[in-house]
């Protein structure tokens, strides 16, 4: 398998790894402001209620169940372009949210944004483990979510401080922007070497990566009940405002910053079961602590917990990278990326509903989506055992 067999201390002069630090800023930025503002200007501009966000949610996803797309789009673009112009996209859809106040127009705007980020999100995850191998890969998604996260530290501020004097339509317009601009930047760069092995251009299904399906689809479901409705909780129920949102995202990606790479060299040290493993039984009883929570403190501590465990869900990948063939990491992180939102597309409307009952129910399912999870990772070593006797 030929990679690039580079050392971590040598990662700022790869190419590629340039690439994708500066379009995962954008993206993890877009990203971060958009979920910053999205309850409050939903709530407090638009008028949603639980069902409305529920939809905008499912929307949301849509693009992320439509990844393995981005296969036959490669057919006519190169992966890394497909990368740069995912990014113009995002902040396209980001700018321009504010312009159009209303649940119809939301749905619009969210799709635009979503595509882009979604379609990035895959073929960040493909040039990574295509780029890097198996020691460095962990290193490196841990970095770039560290690096992202403190990008993420300086927008929180700079919508701390322009909130109480620029319209919800100006702050996306500006934060929008930005992005977009380093997409178009990014489109003058070539990261790309001729020593990766060939990526099979159509969707790959194989019945020896059911586990890494699985896992997939398990993390998508569980991160789209926290997704739609933890930060929501926090403003229906708790009445966090825009600033105090503000202020929980930025402790949030200064943690994350720290603990990021340090999840990357666990997942080299330990290996993927025992990080996964962590993960799981950790959410099992966070989920639970939303459902019976009535802190505002311990939901924003919650909030906080949450985020660093979906870090580790990174090893779902690099578990990957040790069973798959390396022809077949583009198609197949495209697959998952769809299967990833098989049940993200259609859980916010139930659980919209749900929520309609009772708020807790959502995050109860959540707990019990955990605990299988929890079981299944247990399979995880038979797995690379068989791919390493047998070869990938």
């Amino acid at each position: 398998m030929l990679q690039t067999m580079t050392k971590p201390a040598k990662l700022s002069n790869n190419p590629m790894y340039r690439f994708l630090l500066v379009l995962t800023i954008s993206s993890t930025m877009g990203l971060q402001a958009w979920r910053t503002l999205f309850d409050n200007f939903s709530v407090r501009v638009v008028g949603l209620d639980g069902s409305h966000i529920g939809v905008i949610q499912s929307v949301r996803e849509i693009p992320g169940f439509l990844a393995l797309l981005v296969v036959f789009v490669m057919l006519l673009i190169r992966e890394h372009r497909i990368s740069s112009l995912s990014i113009v996209t995002l902040g396209v859809g980001v700018a321009i949210t504010g312009l159009f106040p209303s649940f119809v127009g939301l749905i619009g705007t969210t799709l635009i944004m979503s595509l882009g980020f979604h379609y990035y999100e895959t073929t960040n995850q493909s040039l990574t483990l295509q780029y890097f191998d198996k020691k460095t890969s962990p290193l490196v998604f841990g970095r770039l979510r560290g690096i992202g996260a403190a990008s993420n530290i300086a927008i929180g501020a700079l919508i701390f401080l322009l909130a109480p004097h620029l319209s919800f339509s100006r702050l996306y317009l500006l934060l929008g922007g930005i992005i977009a601009a380093a997409g178009i930047w990014s489109l003058t760069r070539n990261p790309t070497r001729q020593d990766i092995p060939a990526q099979r251009k159509k969707m790959i299904l194989r019945s020896r990566y059911w586990l890494y399906y699985f896992l997939t689809f398990m993390a998508g479901a569980r991160r789209q009940i926290f997704v739609a409705f933890a930060v929501f909780l926090l403003v229906k129920k708790f009445g966090f405002t825009v600033q105090e949102i503000t202020v929980l995202f930025i402790i949030n990606n200064v943690v994350n910053y720290f603990l990021s790479p340090m999840i990357g060299k666990a997942i080299v040290r330990f290996g993927e079961r025992k990080v996964l493993s962590t993960e799981y039984f950790s959410l099992i009883f966070v989920f639970l602590a939303y459902a019976v929570a009535e802190s505002k403190l311990l939901v924003a501590f919650l909030y906080i917990a949450d985020h660093i465990f979906f870090n580790f869900a990174m090893a779902i990948r690099t578990f990957f990278q040790k069973i798959g063939d390396p022809r077949d990491v583009a198609p197949s992180m495209a697959v998952g990326f769809t299967i990833n939102h098989i049940g993200a597309v259609v859980l916010p409307v139930m659980g919209g509903l749900l929520w309609m009952i009772d708020y807790r129910i959502p995050f109860l399912v959540g707990a019990g989506l955990s605990l299988i999870s929890l079981l299944a990772v247990q399979l995880i070593t038979g797995q690379v055992k068989r791919a390493a006797k047998y070869g990938a």
